[in-house]
């Protein structure tokens, strides 16, 4: 019989299980933590880690850890939830067909350009706010674009997640990570931008040229192409334009009002009911279309729970802090160069077990800024390294909900998506390395 590649369910369960595994086999240890006014998050006290009686996460613990880790994503379940109905409404009323439509017959000789500029969009959303979980409700617009340009579903999952999960982990302005992680090194804010900004472009044009030139359907087929599509109506025109006015409400909202997850499930929901009215699906119709979009994404949903899941089990089991004192107590007895390399590999590895980057940030700034200081390294070089490592990992670790939410919802397995992807964040990888080391003598 034919083994085939795991379900992303069994992919997230098996990481719940090793991380259970896990917590027999590495000892318990743990920092001490203060409050950090400035942040308002708890902070690691450098020097403070002690060993701790062994507390191994048994299998009952293990199976509770799943319901756990979906009520402790319960924010973004629901924004995941919201989104998606929100955006089935707009689809149920040709908006985004009609848009899509009229937007490809606009580039019809320049497709190549098209996809620069959603690469380019996405990549500015990620570096404003870290953009990943809302792209999962546009997968089936997505798509359809793809299908229409002659672009294979993983590229064009590719250039939008990619090019957004770059601008988080490249751009100067993330507010879940680089400001967080500036903040906690306490270096100013913003400080280094255009010397992030350089870097950001170099590795977003090298992204989305690759992921044009191998991305494209060698099955797609041109006829009816020069097709000239109907004019956009005025309803769909405003939905279009209201779709356009959230994003950017929902921008400024998390960079200046410290939104948080609930306040973007919140306009989008009233989206979503704005524009089942205005395309004149009616009320029954847009609850109808809400609960069909709801449906279509509870697996995703789920997905991302399961990803806290892994989290809380390493937790329960007190391991992080060892994890994290095995990674970076090394670090102050290498070279300069080397240090400050080590230091975005041991991030990136990190990252496996600690998705959040901003919680991510607040463990290990506190722990690596006195070791810069001591090996005589700029502050603003550890910041680059915690960023570009556990950004540009969450292209690649399973135990990002993000990624392999936005996976299953293109029905692309794990095992495509890295055969397809890996030679290009590799080469992600190595323009973070080159701006690392050379920002010892910049920065």
């Amino acid at each position: 019989m034919k083994l085939s590649f795991p379900h992303p369910m069994i992919i997230m369960l098996a990481f719940v299980v090793l991380a259970t595994i896990l917590t027999y086999l590495i000892p318990a240890g743990s920092y001490d933590r203060v409050l950090d006014e400035e942040t308002g998050r708890e902070v690691v006290v450098q020097g403070s880690y002690k060993t701790l009686e062994n507390q191994p996460v048994g299998i009952g613990k293990m199976f509770l850890s799943v319901p756990e880790g979906i009520i402790e994503g319960v924010e973004v379940v629901v924004l995941i939830l919201i989104i998606g109905g929100a955006f089935y409404v707009v689809d149920k009323t040709g908006a985004f067909k009609s848009g899509l439509e009229a937007l490809i017959h606009r580039f019809k000789n320049g497709k190549t350009f098209l996809l620069a500029l959603v690469g380019i969009l996405f990549a500015t959303a990620g570096t404003l706010n870290g953009l990943q979980e809302e792209i999962i409700a546009m997968v089936p617009v997505l798509l359809i674009l793809s299908r229409k340009i002659g672009y294979t579903k993983i590229a064009i999952v590719g250039i939008c997640l990619g090019s957004a999960i770059i601008g988080g982990a490249f751009g100067p302005t993330n507010p879940f990570s680089v400001i967080i992680a500036q903040k906690v090194a306490e270096v100013p804010v913003f400080s280094g931008g255009m010397y992030r900004m350089v870097f950001f472009i170099i590795a977003l044009s090298f992204w989305i040229f690759y992921m044009v030139k191998y991305g494209k359907d060698i099955s797609f087929d041109t006829s009816g192409e020069s097709e000239i599509p109907s004019k956009l109506s005025i309803s769909h025109s405003l939905i279009l334009v209201l779709v356009a006015i959230t994003f950017a409400v929902m921008i400024y909202g998390l960079s200046n009002w410290e939104w948080d997850y609930n306040e973007m499930s919140a306009i989008f929901f009233a989206l979503g009911l704005s524009a089942g009215i205005i395309g004149k699906l009616g009320i029954n119709g847009t609850a109808k279309a809400y609960a069909e979009g709801f449906a279509e994404l509870i697996f995703a949903g789920i997905i991302v729970g399961l990803a806290r899941s892994i989290y809380l089990v390493l937790q329960e089991g007190q391991i992080i802090d060892t994890i994290i004192y095995a990674l970076f107590n090394p670090l102050e007895h290498l070279p300069l160069g080397l240090s400050a390399f080590g230091m975005m590999i041991a991030q990136a590895l990190l990252h496996i077990p600690v998705p959040s980057t901003s919680g991510q940030a607040v463990l290990t700034m506190p722990l690596l800024t006195p070791i810069a200081d001591l090996i005589g390294m700029s502050r603003q070089v550890v910041v680059l390294a915690y960023q570009y490592g556990a950004g540009i990992m969450d292209l690649v670790t399973p135990s990002n909900g993000g990624l392999m939410a936005i996976l299953a919802a293109a029905s692309i397995s794990y095992k495509d998506w890295i055969q397809f992807a890996w030679k290009p964040i590799l080469v992600i990888f190595a323009f973070a390395g080159i701006s690392v080391v050379l920002g010892i003598f910049i920065l």
